[in-house]
């Protein structure tokens, strides 16, 4: 059979993934900016999480996220995962260790399958703003 690319049904990026002891995961803090009193700021370890469906074949997932000014990767991740039938599904997890984000702006997520850009979403880091008590 012809391999048939899947769709991405979800991404989210997140300080960690948890799997429980029902074999369920759990998505642990989920990141739709980062606050930074000040930059560049570190992380440990972030994950992007993705749910593949539709698709049959073997694939090649490559998760990145890219700087704000050149769209070069300051982390990325590849992981070779499969689909039997176009009623499965895969679940990868890609974990990026020793992340720093060298000063404010608009960084990017992207998600690829076999080298095609499947997903690109924004990533700000930004100055928290200070609230102000009304007098």
């Amino acid at each position: 059979m012809e391999p048939i690319i899947p769709d991405l049904q979800a991404a989210v990026l997140c300080e960690d993934v948890r799997a429980e002891v029902s074999g369920q995961q759990t998505l642990v803090g989920i990141i739709g900016l980062i606050p930074a009193p000040t930059t560049p700021i570190g992380f440990f370890k972030l994950c992007i999480w993705t749910r593949w469906c539709g698709g049959v074949g073997r694939f090649k997932q490559r998760s990145l996220i890219l700087d704000c000014d050149n769209d070069q990767p300051i982390a990325q991740s590849e992981v070779e995962f499969s689909l039997t039938g176009l009623d499965s599904h895969a679940t990868n997890v890609h974990v990026l260790g020793g992340i720093q984000f060298p000063k404010y702006g608009i960084y990017h997520v992207e998600i690829r399958v076999d080298d095609e850009l499947k997903l690109r979403f924004p990533l700000p880091v930004v100055r928290p703003q200070q609230n102000v008590a009304a007098n």
